[in-house]
């Protein structure tokens, strides 16, 4: 779901095409698993792994995964819960977003979450979710999907969700 001329294009995971042995995003964690499990979970359907390259190259400098959810409506602030039902809420997960330290600060975070929502919303035509769900890693990474609307689950600051209706509103522009 790329658009436009773009810097970067977003393709699925090909461990056989995509060279992710320099990644480095500055978490080491995020680093091997991009080079070491990302091929695993998706034979194992375990998630699905988006990457960003350049145009005309086939170095991963940015990556994400989605896989699917649920969470409590407990777990939501009151104002969002009370549409809901009290079985587990559908949803998907962003399981993982990073971006190599060569090109962060340009924009490849936003571009890689909005490819990210476009893919969610796509599916949402087919299987019913209410939310995509992000567990971020620290304050920095929550202020910035803040930016896009995300809201804190109650009972965990760093858990956040973006409620499909915003995110319909996000791809509309």
């Amino acid at each position: 779901m790329t658009t436009g001329a773009a810097v970067w294009r977003i393709v699925p995971f090909n461990s056989k095409v995509h060279d992710r042995s320099a990644f480095s995003c500055g978490a080491p964690e995020l680093d091997n698993y991009i080079r070491r499990l990302a091929s695993q979970d998706m034979r194992r359907d375990v998630a699905r792994v988006f990457v960003a390259a350049e145009p005309d190259a086939d170095t991963v400098v940015g990556y994400y995964t989605l896989s699917a959810a649920n969470f409590r409506r407990e777990a939501m602030p009151a104002d969002q819960a009370k549409r809901l039902p009290y079985y587990p809420v559908p949803g998907a997960l962003l399981g993982r977003l990073a971006v190599d330290s060569s090109q962060q600060g340009r924009g490849l975070g936003a571009y890689l979450l909005m490819d990210a929502l476009e893919r969610v919303h796509s599916v949402t035509q087919v299987v019913a979710m209410q939310a995509l769900v992000v567990d971020a890693r620290g304050d920095a990474a929550a202020a910035f999907y803040r930016k896009f609307g995300f809201v804190e689950f109650v009972d965990d600051q760093r858990r956040l969700f973006l409620p499909m209706a915003t995110i319909r509103r996000l791809i509309a522009g």
